[in-house]
């Protein structure tokens, strides 16, 4: 299954039987809560999902949004209906940044049937397409998590990526180059990462920007098949991303993505022996 669906092709998949399990991922790093949102409208069917609760392991040593338990997370999945031989749609409000969490996580614990809606939310909103806000009761799913799909890597695996391939970070310009930081114990990025936004993945509409647009994107930043790539960010949400948007440009597949540094720098930051680079150049 490709990593995008588009509003057009999910409202045909809708009107199928079985339709596509539909979970509601909207998520903002400083609030408020995305359960809000949901609560004001979502899609039909849709279940909402908390990306800090339901979608991470609480913050510790490991980062700030370390992998979920498997067994948890397969409880959670459960409860929304997930099943195995049943697709899965996941949207955030709009860039694809939060829902491409919840995409990994499902493909890592073994569900290949995983989509991310192209534009989310705002797209289906603004082409007048139903939203409700009734509360879905649904059956509970047979999935069960087999962690190991997706590849993750340490803090050691991520400076090895960076030596021997491409590392990129997927924070915003100013993160990457230390010249502020918000979140975690200190600023900059790790030695020979590449800088990534993830807000270079789509266009002003907020949809994903084509396949061979960021085909050339990831060129110009050095990536190749020949060459090992990872992704990492503040603490793994928005790196997420940056692996679905290499795999929906055809420079990693299915078979062969890229490597997620899941705790990121909030993990890398938080251990004064590993070293930190700023300014724009990887170093």
């Amino acid at each position: 299954m490709h990593p995008l669906i588009s509003t057009n092709d999910l409202t045909a998949l809708l009107r199928q039987d079985p339709h596509p399990t539909l979970l509601d991922v909207r998520w903002s790093l400083l609030g408020p809560p995305g359960r809000e949102d949901y609560e004001r409208g979502h899609l039909p069917g849709a279940v909402f999902v908390d990306l800090d609760a339901e979608l991470a392991s609480p913050p510790g040593v490991q980062g700030r949004h370390p992998l979920p338990d498997a067994g948890e997370f397969e409880q959670v999945l459960r409860r929304a209906g997930v099943d195995r031989a049943r697709p899965v749609v996941v949207y955030d409000a709009g860039d694809g940044s939060a829902a491409a969490r919840a995409w990994w996580l499902l493909r890592w614990a073994g569900h290949d049937a995983v989509a991310v809606l192209d534009g989310g939310f705002a797209a289906w909103t603004e082409e007048g397409r139903p939203t409700t806000t009734e509360v879905p009761h649904p059956r509970e799913g047979d999935f069960r998590a087999a962690p190991g799909a997706m590849p993750v890597v340490d803090a050691d695996g991520a400076a090895r990526v960076a030596r021997e391939g491409v590392l990129l970070d997927a924070r915003a310009a100013e993160r990457y180059r230390g010249d502020v930081e918000p979140m975690d114990p200190r600023a900059g990025h790790i030695p020979g990462a590449v800088n990534a936004p993830f807000a270079a993945h789509t266009a002003d509409s907020g949809r994903w920007r084509s396949s061979a647009e960021l085909a050339e994107h990831f060129a110009a930043l050095g990536v190749g098949a020949d060459r090992p790539v990872g992704a990492y960010c503040g603490s793994g949400v928005t790196a997420c991303s940056v692996v679905l948007a290499l795999e929906h440009a055809g420079v990693t597949s299915a078979q062969r993505p890229a490597s997620l540094y899941a705790g990121s720098w909030s993990n890398w930051s938080a251990d004064p022996e590993r070293p930190a680079v700023t300014g724009s150049e990887p170093g």
